[in-house]
């Protein structure tokens, strides 16, 4: 009979001992080490913001279970980590956004090169001819062509969905780029680049690279990232 009490108590023992790990908790420090990635781009910021909730959630079930679950270590460690990238991804993406336009240059977007869909049939709207001649800096991606390395002409386009994936950007979102004498020729990549140099309206029926149609807007370059 001794023996029977003593293994059906330490059946109990093991039993009391055995905590399952919370997936919760564990989705939350996953979360939390993706966090990392919210200095990279404004969109990735809603990576933490989904973290610390999550995380707050892991440890409020493993508190309130903590007969059953364990894992209150990698909740605390997922809020930790969110809510750190939380503050340091845009500080770092505002400090980049201040300071990224070289000295001499202004800002501008694809937007600023868009007709007023409000007047009919205009091609070039004013905000893009009072650029002419101006030393302008544009963010944008280089659209593939043949050439690889050594890149002396390209375009840039607005998106990737544009120069990646077989389409054809429309040519408000197309400029051609030449890169001056003292700069090295562009090795193709595709991500963002920032250009910066003296801007063009000079509508031409062909454009460079592999893409059909013209171009109406040319930058003379003197620095690209």
């Amino acid at each position: 009979m001794s023996i029977d009490l003593e293994t059906a108590a330490t059946d109990n023992e093991r039993y009391e001992r055995y905590r399952a790990l919370s997936t919760a908790a564990v989705a939350s420090l996953m979360i939390g080490l993706l966090s990392c990635l919210a200095i990279l781009d404004w969109s990735l910021v809603t990576i933490p913001l989904i973290g610390i909730p999550l995380s707050l959630f892991a440890l409020r079930k493993v508190r309130r279970h903590n007969d059953e679950l364990t894992g209150e270590k990698l909740a605390l460690g997922g809020l930790a980590l969110s809510v750190l990238f939380l503050f340091v991804g845009p500080a770092l993406l505002t400090y980049e956004f201040v300071t990224e336009v070289p000295d001499g240059y202004e800002r501008i977007s694809y937007t600023d090169l868009q007709p007023d869909p409000a007047v009919a049939a205009q091609q070039l709207p004013p905000s893009a001819t009072d650029l002419e001649g101006r030393k302008i800096f544009i963010k944008g991606f280089v659209y593939p062509g043949r050439e690889k390395d050594g890149i002396r002409q390209f375009l840039l386009v607005r998106d990737q969905g544009d120069c990646c994936f077989g389409g054809n950007p429309k040519i408000t979102d197309r400029i051609q780029v030449t890169l001056n004498s003292k700069l090295r020729g562009l090795r193709f990549q595709s991500r963002l680049h920032k250009v910066a140099g003296t801007f063009h309206v000079a509508p031409m029926n062909k454009a460079v690279g592999d893409a059909k149609g013209g171009v109406l807007y040319h930058l003379e370059a003197d620095y690209v990232e």
